[in-house]
């Protein structure tokens, strides 16, 4: 499906993770799908980061209040705001999955009208140019130093 998307140029994907929650699991299982290298591939720590804010800490409540604050802070500045946040905490729960994607250049009608035939709903937020440039800069993969 996605695969597709980006073969038609609806998309460019530049790195995906996907969740999933099996019933009567406490928490989601997690995947940053690594094969995705590229300029655009995001490190694990974004993924990571997301996952958490999104998942891990309401289950472990307000103890960390301060530090929600800052991290809620360092994902604001690159674009994924509170309310983008709470929405798929919202979604995505107990028993579903939710496949999570990075992408430019969407042309999100023909995105959306391609989508029609699956039973899912599509979340997403857009980025600034100036966001978009933070984000990477802040968790982009590392390039692996050439060997001498």
């Amino acid at each position: 499906m996605v695969e597709n998307l980006s073969k038609e140029q609806l998309i460019n994907l530049h790195d995906a993770a996907i969740v999933t929650w099996p019933e009567g699991k406490k928490k989601p299982k997690t995947k940053h799908l690594s094969d995705l290298k590229g300029a655009g591939a995001l490190s694990g720590a974004f993924w990571g980061l997301l996952f958490g804010l999104i998942f891990f800490i309401p289950i472990f409540g307000m103890v960390v209040g301060a530090a929600m604050g800052a991290l809620m802070g360092s994902m604001s500045h690159v674009g994924i705001n509170e309310d983008f946040i709470k929405s798929v905490r919202s979604k995505v729960t107990e028993g579903t999955s939710a496949l999570f994607l990075m992408t430019s250049d969407a042309i999100e009608d023909r995105v959306a009208d391609a989508m029609k035939q699956f039973k899912f709903e599509i979340i997403a937020t857009n980025l600034s140019k100036e966001e978009e440039k933070k984000l990477h800069e802040t968790f982009a993969e590392e390039e692996a130093a050439p060997a001498r």
